[in-house]
């Protein structure tokens, strides 16, 4: 039996797209991050069109569900009425 082990990046760098400010924060493991404020300008980063999280649209790391090749909890669908 073959066992794969994948590492999981718990941090990524967030860049804002309006002032460009970077912050590296870690990551939930059990949650999506749908909102993120910007300790540069203030602005409310949201999710680009396509991806589940604020990790995914302005982080140098994706969150760890897509690293693990899943999908994370936004993705789906989810309960987001």
């Amino acid at each position: 039996m073959e066992t794969q082990v994948q590492n999981i990046e718990l941090t990524s760098t967030l860049t804002c797209p309006e002032c460009g400010h970077s912050e590296t924060e870690t990551m939930p493991t059990d949650a999506c991050q749908w909102f993120y404020e910007c300790k540069g300008c203030g602005l409310l980063l949201k999710p680009k069109a396509g991806d589940c999280c604020v990790y995914c649209s302005y982080g140098t790391v994706p969150c760890p569900p897509i690293q693990q090749g899943g999908n994370c909890c936004g993705a789906d669908g989810g309960d987001a009425d």
